[in-house]
């Protein structure tokens, strides 16, 4: 069965097919909702809000939230992210921006630029983008490189 799943609420069914198994339960503070993409759905939209959404699926839009992105080994994500840490097993095309941290799995894949507080790479994994890490509410990185190249 295919779920989206809301911490706070419960499991709610959103189609059928039989062999899926739910995903394994994970302490969460009470306080905090997660949201599930299964395997075996493609969805195309947008997610806004606040909580944390892991995909295994395929989804295609952007995702804007206030907490964590979970992308698991074997989905894709065609958007650009914003979230607080965005930890990346499948694909990504799109940019991640302002992330406090991002963790490239082994199994992941990212396809664009990456601004983030922190980033630990996986051996195995690849990436084709630009990325600027570590300067996370540092002002003297604007200040410092500005004019650079034009000696």
């Amino acid at each position: 069965m295919a779920l989206w799943k809301d911490t706070n609420t419960g499991t709610i069914p959103a189609s059928t097919s039989p062999g899926v198994a739910p995903a394994p339960a994970q302490a969460h503070r009470h306080d905090t909702k997660e949201s599930f993409l299964s395997s075996d759905l493609t969805i195309e939209g947008k997610i806004v809000g606040s909580g944390h959404v892991r995909i295994a699926g395929r989804f295609k839009g952007d995702v804007q939230v206030d907490g964590n992105v979970s992308l698991d080994a074997g989905a894709r994500l065609e958007g650009q992210v914003k979230a607080h840490v965005v930890s990346v097993g499948g694909e990504l095309i799109g940019n991640i921006e302002n992330a406090k941290r991002v963790e490239l799995l082994e199994t992941g894949v990212i396809n664009g630029d990456v601004k983030a507080g922190s980033l630990t790479v996986a051996a195995g994994s690849r990436m084709r983008g630009q990325v600027e890490f570590g300067y996370e509410g540092d002002s003297r990185a604007k200040s410092d490189t500005k004019g650079f190249g034009n000696a």
